[in-house]
């Protein structure tokens, strides 16, 4: 017991500390904003990842930590186990405070300025027909398994395979119903009612095929590159995994300005171009531009160490606690409740299965490890955006990929889009 260490803390202290915030929680004093908020995500999303990576089946099968985390925290809040002030405020905390925001900036600028640049120029030009193969498998067999069930495919493809693959519900499910909204000429909301279930369902077998991946890649390594996505013949692509020479306080404050100022120019180009009548998020804008800083070689070398520096931090102490919040505040345990039938289960499924072979099968061709393209390409597709990304990533001990995690998110969730409003009319 004395050995046990959760957040760097013995177990001794770390009771404690969890014993003040649960009577805080009890007595409904726990300090609002940031401080309570953070206070208990980090205590509590600590404690749920340690039980689910030590809790057998779940550790090897169902994503571990993750799983546990967003799911418990999904729990928790559905069931009113925690003060709706404390619920509310880890809402704010993620949603108005921009927690997800920051994480995920400092995921994605760290991990692009700490690749090696021909790497990430080889993978890039490959990467798309990754998802294209993904799109057209899943969306192939969601039609196929729905005319066995009595589903036509149109009604298979939009209400179950296009919104799972869509990108999640802000970038995703809630513009694709705007699109059926101006091709049915039905309101929106009642079709986002079908579209929920769907996407809620997908991340979740999304994040538990993450956890399955991770594990067929310790049985099958050749199929696996151990978050590495390409393979590597060329010695000048390999990895040079270094340390900063010098690790400092200013080090870690240098890694949060790059980050967050990528991000910040993220949404000053997507403000711009909407402006055009194109709306594309701000996401998919700060990892084009943090590629193509990083390709030319713009940013002085100890300004990439520093990000990827606090990239490091960020991932190793805050991802238990993002995951929690995810769960409280982006997961609703009622909707999935709500859509479980064995047929719709079966659809799901074979979305999340098409997604995993499309992008599997292509990766290998254009010379990817199949395993990291399915996780990127195909889960990351099917997953409920860039929540989804990071608990897939960490259900699969991938969070490297959060570049090509994000890519399939964003840019993959605007192409679903875009086909949305080329199908829907089409078929119905």
């Amino acid at each position: 017991m004395k050995k046990i260490k959760i957040l760097g803390l013995d177990l001794k202290w770390f009771i404690i500390i969890a014993l003040i915030v649960v009577t805080c929680c009890a007595m409904d004093v726990l300090p609002a904003g940031m401080v309570g908020a953070f206070l208990f995500l980090m205590i509590f999303g600590s404690l749920l990842d340690k039980i689910g990576n030590v809790t057998p089946i779940v550790k090897t099968f169902l994503g571990g930590g993750a799983v546990v985390c967003i799911f418990g925290g999904a729990a928790l809040n559905y069931w009113h186990i925690i003060p709706v002030s404390v619920a509310e405020n880890c809402t704010t905390f993620m949603k108005g405070g921009g927690f997800l925001d920051f994480y995920i900036a400092a995921l994605i600028t760290g991990s692009i300025l700490g690749m090696n640049r021909k790497l990430l120029i080889k993978a890039a030009i490959r990467y798309l027909p990754c998802i294209l193969g993904a799109v057209v498998a899943a969306l192939g067999l969601v039609a196929l398994f729905g005319m066995l069930f009595g589903m036509s495919a149109g009604e298979s493809i939009a209400y179950i395979g296009i919104p799972i693959m869509g990108g999640g519900m802000g970038a995703g499910a809630v513009p694709i119903s705007k699109v059926f909204e101006g091709a049915l000429n039905i309101p929106a909301e009642t079709i986002l009612s079908r579209l929920v279930p769907a996407v809620a369902l997908g991340n979740a077998f999304a994040i538990i095929f993450g956890g399955l991946l991770n594990r067929l890649g310790k049985v099958c390594p050749k199929l696996s590159g151990n978050g590495q996505l390409m393979k590597l013949n060329d010695n000048s692509l390999k990895e040079e995994i270094k340390e900063p020479e010098e690790k400092t306080i200013e080090d870690y404050a240098v890694g949060v300005v790059i980050s967050t100022a990528f991000l910040a120019f993220g949404s000053l180009i997507a403000a711009l171009v909407a402006k055009l009548g194109l709306n594309i998020h701000p996401y998919a804008w700060m990892i084009l531009s943090v590629a193509i800083i990083k390709c030319l070689g713009i940013i002085p070398k100890r300004y990439e160490d520093a990000a990827t520096l606090w990239y490091s931090f960020v991932s190793k102490n805050w991802t238990a606690a993002l995951m929690l919040g995810i769960g409280i505040a982006y997961t609703d345990m009622g909707q999935i409740i709500e859509a479980f039938s064995p047929m719709y289960l079966i659809l799901v499924l074979v979305v999340i299965l098409g997604a995993i072979i499309g992008a599997g099968l292509i990766g290998r061709l254009v010379g990817f490890y199949p395993i990291e393209a399915a996780i990127t390409a195909g889960l990351c597709m099917a997953n409920m955006g860039g929540t989804g990304d990071v608990a897939v990533l960490m259900a699969s001990q991938r969070m490297e990929l959060m570049p090509f995690a994000q890519i399939s998110s964003r840019l993959g969730g605007a192409l679903i889009i875009l086909m949305a409003s080329i199908l829907v009319p089409i078929f119905f």
